[in-house]
C-alpha cells in the first residue's frame, strides 16, 4: 500500500473515532498497544506527539529548541495488550505547551511511542523501573523494542470534546553490532561490580583503535589514550577509504552553516587514517568507552550513588581488559584522556578521581567544573534554577545561546522538556543526567531533586551533597595538598567565551583557583577561544567544524613532551616507536 494511501486510511479512522463525549468538554486521546507488540504487561513513559510539519515523524521533531513539535507523557504501570491509556489534560505533562488543552486548533500528524521499563532490584534494596540501554546509547525515539505507532494525521480543536484512538502496532527494531576490522576492534565484558549494583547482568564495552603494525610487532607495548564522550555506536573519525568523489554535498548543516559537512567528515576521516598509517606517526591504542546505563547514554565514568560504580568499573574491569588483549603498557605514565562538553568532565573527573592512573588530560569545554556557575546558576545561593532573584522582577534564566548571545531556550524549558519525557530523573537527557550522577539516592530509590523540576526551587541540601562529591573545582582546593603533586602538569581546559551553554563561567572559577596554586602550583593550561562556541578545543587556527574532528592527533605532541619528561627510569618508551 502506498504510504499517501495508507494515511488517508488512518486520517479517516481516526476522524471516526473522535467521537462525542456528552460527559467532558475536553479532548482526549485513548492509546492502546497490539498483542503482536508484546502479550506481558509493560511499564514505561507514554508519549503522545503533535507535529504541523512532515519534515519527519514527530518522534524526531523533539527537542528543547525552537523547532521543537509538541510532545505530552504520563506514566504507565501493568498496561495490556489492548488496554487503554487516556491521555488528557489532567494526567499528561507536555512541552512546550503543558496542557492538551492549550493546543491550538488545526492539522496536525499525531505518534504515540512507549518507552518500555525494566524493573532493577538494587544493591541499596530499592526497587526501580527504568529503560535499559539496548545497544542504542539511550535514545528513546530509536530505543529497540519500543512500541510506536505510524504517524497519522488529525484534526484537533481541543474546544470540541472527543476521543482520538491510537494504536502501538510497531516495534523499533534492534541495532546492528559493528564489525571488527584490521585497525577497529571491540571489546564487551560483564562488569562484576555493575551486575552486583544493579541486580542484574550489566556490561561495558570499548571500541579499540588499534596502531598501524599491530600484529607485525608482538613484541611491542603501547600507551592507551582515552577518547571520552557520549555514546559511540563504533569508532568514529577513521576510515580507509575517501569519500565518494561524486558524493553529493547538498547536506546544509545548521550548527556550522556550512554544506556537504558528511563529505566533509569522511574525507577528515580519510586524513585521520593516512597520518595513523603513517611513517613516524607514534603507535598507541586509543579507545572510545561505551557505558550507557538506565539513565544516559555514559556514565560520567565516576562512581555514584544512582548509577553505581561506574569509575571502579572502567578502571578495575574495563582498562585492565583492553590493555591485557591488545598489549596496553598498563601503568599510569602512559595513559591520557581526553574529550569534549561530556568527554571534557569525565577527563578531568577520572583525572581527579584516579590521579595516579592517568599521565593528564585534556580536556575541552568540560561540563560545569564548578557548581557556583551550573551554566547560569549558582546553586549554592540561589535559591531558584530557573528565575533570577528579584523582589519584583521575574526574568528566565537562559539554558542555550549562539554565539552572538542570542537564546534559543530557557533553564524552565529544557528541565520541562525532560518532564514531558519522564519523571525520576528517567528523561534520558542532560539535565537529568547530571542529577542521576550527582545526587544522592531518594527514599524511593531514584535520585533525589537538586532543584523541583517543575518550579526550579533549589534544595539546599542536596546540593552540599553535589559540592562535597562531584563539585570538581571545590574538590581539587580542598584536598590540593594531596592532589597537588599528583595532578602537576596533568590539567589542560579549553573552552570557547561563547559556549552556547555558557560553560565557560565555570572554566573561568576554576582557572582562578589554579592560577593560584602553590606547593606545587599546578604547571597545567587553560586556553580560550575568542567569541567561540561549544565545543572549542584549543585550535586557535581552524574553526570549529574542523578542530571538533582533531581530537585524536591535536593533543599528541603534548602526550610525547608529557611522556618524556615523566617516564619513570626503565619504562617502554621504544617499543612503541617503531
Amino acid at each position: 500500500m502506498k504510504r499517501s494511501t495508507l494515511l488517508s486510511g488512518i486520517l479517516l479512522i481516526l476522524c471516526l473515532k473522535c467521537t462525542p463525549d456528552t460527559t467532558s468538554s475536553k479532548l482526549t486521546f485513548s492509546i492502546t498497544y497490539t498483542p503482536q507488540m508484546s502479550e506481558q504487561a509493560q511499564d514505561g513513559r507514554l508519549l503522545l506527539m503533535l507535529s504541523n510539519n512532515n519534515k519527519a515523524e514527530p518522534r524526531f521533531q523533539i527537542n528543547d529548541g525552537l523547532t521543537t513539535q509538541l510532545i505530552f507523557g504520563v506514566d504507565v504501570e501493568g498496561l495490556l495488550p489492548g488496554g487503554e491509556v487516556i491521555v488528557d489534560s489532567r494526567e499528561a505533562f507536555g512541552f512546550p505547551i503543558q496542557s492538551l488543552d492549550d493546543i491550538p486548533p488545526g492539522e496536525y500528524t499525531v505518534q504515540a511511542l512507549l518507552n518500555r521499563y525494566e524493573t532493577y532490584t538494587l544493591k541499596t534494596g530499592h526497587t526501580v523501573k527504568l529503560p535499559p540501554d539496548q545497544g542504542e546509547g539511550q535514545q528513546w525515539n530509536s530505543k529497540p523494542g519500543n512500541f510506536y505507532s505510524i504517524p497519522a494525521q488529525v484534526k484537533i480543536d481541543p474546544a470540541v470534546a472527543g476521543t482520538i484512538k491510537i494504536v502501538m502496532d510497531q516495534k523499533i527494531p534492534p541495532v546492528e553490532t559493528p564489525k571488527d576490522s584490521k585497525y577497529i576492534r571491540h571489546v564487551r565484558i560483564q562488569s562484576k561490580l555493575l551486575s552486583e549494583f544493579w541486580g542484574k547482568p550489566m556490561y561495558l564495552g570499548a571500541h579499540i583503535l588499534l596502531p598501524e603494525g599491530f600484529d607485525e610487532h608482538p613484541e611491542a607495548h603501547y600507551p592507551l589514550m582515552v577518547f571520552h564522550g557520549h555514546f559511540p555506536s563504533d569508532f568514529g573519525g577513521f576510515s580507509t577509504e575517501p569519500p565518494p568523489a561524486s558524493m553529493d554535498t547538498s547536506d546544509y548543516n545548521s550548527r556550522f552553516n556550512i554544506y556537504g559537512y558528511a563529505k566533509f567528515e569522511k574525507q577528515e576521516a580519510y586524513n585521520f587514517y593516512k597520518q595513523w598509517t603513517s611513517k613516524d606517526f607514534p603507535r598507541f591504542l586509543i579507545i572510545e568507552i561505551q557505558h550507557a546505563n538506565p539513565y544516559y547514554d555514559d556514565s560520567y565514568a565516576v562512581n555514584s550513588a544512582n548509577l553505581g560504580p561506574y569509575g571502579d568499573a572502567i578502571m578495575q574491569e574495563l582498562i585492565p581488559a583492553v590493555e591485557k588483549q591488545f598489549r596496553g603498557i598498563g601503568q599510569g605514565w602512559a595513559r591520557f584522556m581526553y574529550g569534549g562538553s561530556t568527554g571534557g568532565w569525565e577527563a578531568l573527573a577520572a583525572q581527579i578521581f584516579y590521579p595516579d592512573e592517568f599521565n593528564g588530560c585534556f580536556a575541552a569545554c568540560p561540563d560545569p567544573i564548578d557548581f557556583r556557575a551550573y551554566s547560569l546558576v549558582d546553586i549554592y545561593k540561589q535559591k531558584n534554577a530557573y528565575w533570577y532573584d528579584s523582589p519584583f522582577k521575574r526574568v528566565p534564566i537562559p539554558s542555550h545561546r549562539n554565539y552572538l548571545g542570542q537564546i534559543q531556550s530557557t533553564m524552565q524549558e529544557s528541565n520541562h522538556y525532560e518532564l514531558a519525557l519522564g519523571t525520576h530523573s528517567r528523561s534520558g537527557q542532560q539535565w537529568d543526567i547530571w542529577e542521576a550522577v550527582y545526587s544522592p539516592q531518594g527514599a524511593d530509590g531514584y535520585p533525589k531533586r537538586i532543584f523541583n523540576k517543575l518550579t526550579g526551587d533549589i534544595d539546599s541540601s542536596v546540593a552540599v551533597y553535589w559540592k562535597e562529591h562531584y563539585d570538581l573545582r571545590y574538590i581539587l582546593e580542598r584536598d590540593w595538598k594531596t592532589l597537588g603533586p599528583k595532578l602537576q602538569g596533568k590539567i589542560h581546559l579549553y573552552c570557547g567565551d561563547m559556549d552556547n551553554y555558557y560553560l565557560n563561567n565555570a572554566v573561568y572559577l576554576m582557572e582562578e583557583f589554579l592560577k593560584k596554586t602553590t606547593t606545587p602550583f599546578y604547571k597545567g593550561e587553560v586556553d580560550y577561544g575568542d567569541r567561540a562556541e561549544h565545543c572549542w578545543n584549543g585550535d586557535h587556527n581552524n574553526p570549529n567544524y574542523v578542530s571538533r574532528l582533531r581530537y585524536n592527533t591535536m593533543y599528541l605532541p603534548k602526550i610525547l613532551q608529557r611522556i618524556k619528561e615523566t617516564a619513570p627510569r626503565g619504562a617502554d618508551t621504544r617499543s612503541w616507536r617503531y
